[in-house]
């Protein structure tokens, strides 16, 4: 299955939306390259639709959305009348088709911001391009809302309550992935992550990690590196390092104390760790954002 994976913030942006039907006999229009993603979903009928060597066969209930760099066609007539609910929208930022791998995500590139005391972290949406509603009266609900703020779009308040209903959507179409049954190699690293920054102020050695997620250690770190880019010693350092960063910041503990408080046995150890990371030590990095 393939899947568009948005890179945010900033977050996909909805312009326009409307519903019609295609009758007995007809079909798509073909367009090429319109610069913004179109979402059908069918609510009667069956629409039959192609993008570049793809085919859908799109019945009630089921939706796609087709690239905006790409060549769409019909693949043939409607075979009876067909209803459409359609949107463009825009994806807001990066953007990428994938299968079922998931991209490596790392916690934070500290080349970027080193010193960035509340840095945004960017995450990733994942939406199937073709796929059966979880809910469709639900989704249908959610455009006929759209439909009903549209004469009001001049308004600032009803442009902002247009988007909301958007990401509403949005999220319904990410669900319908969530209900999957993950891979292996990414339920053993979402159980190894969750773990780790549950106990990441204590020490955590790789047979604990391993016992507790019931996978050897070799194959945790394997999974870890293809889930989230790092291993999970790595892992564990930067959110210690992420979360020293927070104290830092937010309260005038000594550093000595802040190292402990975040897993450090050795303050040292921290300051070195903290400065290869961030480019700035511990000290440093608390004056830097305390002057007036």
């Amino acid at each position: 299955m393939a899947f568009i994976e948005m890179t945010v913030p900033p977050l996909p942006h909805y312009i326009t939306s409307g519903f019609s039907t295609i009758s007995k006999g007809s079909k798509h229009p073909s367009r090429r390259n319109i610069q913004v993603f179109d979402l059908l979903i069918t609510t009667s009928g069956c629409l039959y639709i192609g993008e570049e060597d793809a085919r859908f066969e799109v019945a009630a209930g089921q939706a796609v959305i087709l690239r905006p760099d790409s060549y769409h066609f019909a693949t043939e007539v409607c075979s009876e009348l067909t209803g459409t609910y359609w949107m463009h929208f825009h994806a807001g930022g990066p953007w990428a088709m994938v299968d079922h791998t998931v991209q490596p995500i790392p916690l934070e590139d500290p080349t970027q911001t080193p010193i960035e005391p509340f840095a945004v972290e960017p995450f990733t949406i994942r939406i199937p391009q073709y796929t059966t509603l979880l809910q469709p009266e639900k989704t249908y609900a959610l455009f006929e809302q759209l439909q009903q703020l549209q004469p009001s779009a001049h308004m600032s308040s009803v442009r902002f309550a247009q988007q909301q209903l958007f990401h509403e959507l949005l999220r319904q179409f990410s669900a319908t992935t969530d209900s999957d049954h993950p891979s292996p190699s990414t339920a053993c690293a979402e159980k190894a992550a969750s773990y780790l920054r549950q106990h990441y102020k204590s020490s955590v050695s790789a047979k604990e990690l391993g016992d507790h997620v019931n996978f050897h250690p070799v194959y945790i770190a394997r999974c870890m590196q293809k889930e989230y880019g790092c291993s999970p010693t790595e892992y564990l350092l930067r959110l210690r390092i992420q979360q020293a960063k927070l104290l830092l910041l937010q309260t005038d503990l000594p550093v000595a104390h802040i190292a402990e408080d975040v897993g450090f046995e050795q303050p040292a150890y921290f300051a070195t760790c903290f400065t290869k990371m961030e480019g700035i030590s511990p000290r440093k990095y608390r004056q830097r954002f305390s002057r007036g």
